[in-house]
């Protein structure tokens, strides 16, 4: 794919969605870094529904260490590997009230030094809350860049390096949320809705299915 064809795509999805945003309900950097790490093999919306109840009781790393591990697995016990990721937490939790003043950092290595927070998560965290031009590529963004061949690679983390380096800067901060959102609503993963997509003409995808 070519330079002209990624500036028409990301032009396209600006003009469809001009101000994209995380579908995960937060208010602070910690409450998004929290739903983040939950977030692992589970549902934006299964995410909300659990955090809702659990950033009423308890909003900051002080507040979940006094809910407790048993507590807090009581607000997230409907969320996958719910038990890990609530040792995870409590942990990170810890880290962030001895090491950061209970504030989430705003740099990649002590991110990824928190348990439960990998590259991807980090890179949320750094683009959403912070607004850092950063790419965290999900199984949407994979897909999306491999099949539409924006940025095609065998792993996440060469198409993470291709989008950061073929994207126009214009659309860096945005980009993220715009390939994200379009893996889970049109360019699915079983049968991609090809008749409905804004980008048809501009993806390079052989197997179009248009109705």
């Amino acid at each position: 794919m070519n330079k002209a064809k990624r500036q028409q795509i990301f032009e396209r999805l600006r003009a469809a969605d001009p101000n994209p945003t995380t579908e995960l309900n937060y208010k602070t950097p910690f409450e998004l870094l929290i739903a983040v790490i939950l977030s692992a093999q589970a549902t934006d919306k299964g995410v909300n529904k659990a955090t809702r109840g659990l950033y009423e009781a308890a909003s900051t790393p002080e507040a979940i260490l006094k809910l407790g591990e048993e507590g807090l697995k009581q607000h997230i016990r409907t969320i996958g590997l719910y038990n890990s990721k609530a040792t995870n937490i409590m942990k990170t939790c810890r880290l962030l009230v001895d090491h950061h003043h209970g504030e989430v950092p705003e740099d990649r290595e002590a991110l990824e030094a928190l348990p439960g927070v990998g590259r991807k998560t980090a890179n949320v965290v750094l683009n959403t809350a912070f607004g850092h031009p950063t790419m965290a590529v999900d199984t949407h963004i994979f897909r999306v860049s491999n099949r539409t061949r924006i940025a095609p690679g065998k792993n996440v983390l060469e198409v993470e390096k291709k989008l950061l380096r073929f994207i126009p800067g214009e659309f860096l901060k945005d980009a993220h949320h715009w390939l994200i959102l379009h893996g889970r609503y049109t360019c699915v993963a079983r049968k991609p809705r090809c008749g409905a997509c804004i980008i048809e003409d501009l993806c390079e995808f052989k197997d179009k299915a248009i109705e």
